[in-house]
């Protein structure tokens, strides 16, 4: 995976099985550096040259596949509720119209279609409350997953050219490989756990404080205070382990 982060834009190859990559920018409609700026090829290239200037020799022939290929939209839509009298629930890609930088629109329908599946079991026929209780369940989780894909959004097009960043993300790295049953990074928790998304979301916050006090005195990873990480973790994510009863070992995929 390689990105391109300027900010209010960014532009990212993601790799094939046959060594080429797919390449997609990501712009606004309208405004500066938009989609509606770029009518012609020269305007395509002209933009190219200034803004990703070291991807242009390695795709040729790219103004012309950027007239050739659609501009999708990107949405996130929130339901005040996923069920209607018992009748209709909202489960899979219907209840996570969602941008998908986080990867789990498939993990999150299958994981819809679980839940149901233990209420099925547990209340037999009785939908109202079968759809009533996964509304209550999953839709806090779904929500959860809607917020953190916007996130990593603005992680992948402005944070990962910042050095504070990359230097967060250097410490949370050793402290997870240091206490892999203490601590397991958000990003960690949503793609190989099945802790839930709302935990997930909570968690992360602690995390940010976690990381935001180890990295504030330091501007290389080998003067990280890992005695303070681990007083941290102690006094701060544990607690909250213990709160949602979760387990990491017990948890991981």
């Amino acid at each position: 995976l390689h990105i391109w982060p300027r900010g209010h834009h960014m532009f990212m190859a993601l790799p094939n099985l046959d060594g080429s990559f797919t390449m997609t920018v990501y712009l606004p409609k309208k405004g500066e550096d938009s989609f509606d700026l770029l009518k012609t090829k020269e305007d395509v290239m002209s933009f190219f040259k200034k803004e990703y200037g070291d991807s242009v020799s390695l795709m040729p022939g790219f103004e012309d596949e950027y007239f050739e290929n659609p501009q999708g939209r990107l949405g996130t839509v929130k339901m005040s509720s996923w069920n209607f009298k018992g009748k209709i629930a909202l489960v899979g890609d219907a209840a996570h119209a969602i941008v998908p930088f986080f990867g789990q629109g498939m993990n999150s329908g299958i994981e819809d279609c679980s839940v149901l599946a233990e209420l099925m079991a547990k209340h037999g026929d009785d939908f109202e409350t079968i759809f009533d209780e996964y509304d209550q369940w999953q839709r806090p989780n779904g929500n959860a997953i809607a917020d953190m894909a916007l996130e990593n959004f603005i992680e992948m097009q402005e944070k990962v050219g910042n050095k504070k960043f990359l230097l967060k993300k250097k410490i949370e790295q050793v402290i997870e490989e240091k206490y892999p049953t203490l601590y397991r990074a958000r990003y960690g928790m949503v793609t190989y756990t099945l802790i839930p998304y709302s935990v997930a979301q909570k968690a992360g916050v602690i995390q940010q404080e976690i990381l935001d006090e180890l990295s504030s005195d330091i501007s290389d990873i080998k003067d990280l205070d890992i005695l303070l990480a681990k007083k941290l973790i102690d006094e701060k994510f544990v607690p909250f382990l213990k709160e949602f009863d979760v387990i990491l070992d017990r948890f991981t995929l």
